[in-house]
């Protein structure tokens, strides 16, 4: 290291963090911009492959991790109309055996938090909350970013890891408004007590069907359970944290089997949010400035890989910056052109997956078909390029 840097992080979610620490943990000082009053995440449970675990590996982030995961034995699918199995994929040792790192589900505050402690404890992150970004500009040796309260802070780059919705992209990349799938989202957590024991089920099971599906699978050392409702509709607001209206949920699985019915009706609260992304693109950094996560490269929800890609990125970033000795400019190119095929191809491939959870007539019935006959035992393996991973300590040669 030539001397440590000032690096400006804009959001303070799971990718932000997990950019903080492994930037600090290079030698940098890092600050946190978040806009909320607290640092915090929507409750919600996620889906962690064993490419994700390989990187907690990685960050000595493990131990923590699994003191809060979940891991299950199974994945499977059943059609939501008949309630015929079409795949199950066993995990557990299997997916350990096939990739070295087991397959794990937590819930997304859990996540957060540990991110959150593992800053806290670097002496180097500072952490901000009530620090909204409203613009920036750049020079040929640094970049200030003025908040909405006024204040100007200086470093010498700024990472864009402000989500969805990100204002850093827009000054980048300028590729205006997400795309709006046109599927939605319902969610829900139980707990466990309030979950009948003929609808409990230690696997993560998705109930496919026409334009609609259901996942559920427990959290939290089997504490919680989470349910998540998809289905396609044109009512929907912009944002995470939406009440949704449980008659339309409703409607949309009245024809699902009992016990996915049954399911629905625990719940008397739902929180919904609309299902975007973006188009992928190559170029996500403009000199001193560059975007991780969600703001570069935002997916839909179907291959559960959203948090696991940002905190790839965090890693690859601080290894392009080791590798460039810390020359920025070179050290976003290097990053960015490492990352935008894999993330590219996770974005266009869940795309496709909702296509194949939501099949209707003969799409349907082939996806069945396939399934059940074991043409797909590559259920699980044909994703095996992103369960794989990346290999921190090859990048770059």
């Amino acid at each position: 290291m030539t001397k440590p840097l000032h690096l400006i992080v804009a959001g303070g979610g799971i990718g932000g963090l997990a950019a903080a620490f492994v930037l600090a943990g290079k030698g940098h000082t890092v600050t946190v911009l978040e806009q909320s009053a607290a640092f915090g995440e929507i409750g919600a449970g996620i889906q962690l492959g064993p490419n994700i675990f390989k990187m907690f590996d990685y960050l000595g982030l493990t131990e923590a991790v699994n003191q809060v995961a979940y891991f299950p034995p199974g994945l499977g699918m059943n059609d939501v109309r008949t309630g015929e199995q079409v795949i199950r994929v066993p995990l557990g040792e299997t997916a350990r055996a096939a990739y070295g790192y087991p397959y794990g589900l937590i819930y997304r505050a859990d996540l957060h938090q540990v991110f959150l402690d593992a800053c806290r404890a670097q002496p180097q992150v500072r952490l901000r909350t009530a620090s909204k970004l409203a613009s920036f500009e750049q020079d040929a040796h640094s970049v200030r970013v003025q908040l909405a309260s006024g204040e100007v802070l200086q470093g010498d780059a700024l990472i864009g890891a402000d989500g969805l919705w990100s204002r850093v992209r827009e000054a980048v990349v300028g590729d205006g408004k997400p795309r709006v799938s046109g599927h939605i989202a319902y969610r829900a957590v139980l707990k466990r007590q309030d979950v009948p024991a003929h609808l409990w089920n230690d696997e993560v099971l998705l109930w496919g069907g026409e334009r609609t599906h259901l996942v559920h699978y427990p959290l939290r050392r089997g504490e919680l359970f989470n349910l998540v409702a998809v289905f396609h509709s044109d009512k929907y607001d912009e944002g995470w944290n939406t009440f949704g209206d449980s008659a339309e949920l409703n409607e949309r699985f009245a024809n699902a089997v009992p016990q996915v019915r049954e399911l629905l009706s625990r719940i008397e609260t739902w929180k919904m949010w609309v299902l975007c992304d973006r188009e992928p693109v190559r170029n996500w950094s403009d000199r001193r400035v560059t975007l991780l996560g969600d703001a570069a490269h935002p997916m839909l929800q179907y291959l559960a890989q959203g948090a696991g890609q940002a905190i790839e990125d965090a890693v690859v970033l601080g290894q392009a910056l080791r590798h460039t000795h810390d020359d920025v400019q070179q050290a976003f190119q290097q990053y960015q052109q490492e990352r935008y095929l894999r993330t590219g191809r996770v974005q266009l491939t869940a795309r496709f997956y909702g296509d194949i959870y939501h099949a209707s007539g003969v799409q349907r019935e082939l996806r069945n078909q396939m399934f059940q006959g074991g043409q797909e035992s590559a259920g699980f393996a044909g994703l095996k390029w992103m369960y794989q991973g990346i290999d921190p300590d090859n990048l770059f040669h």
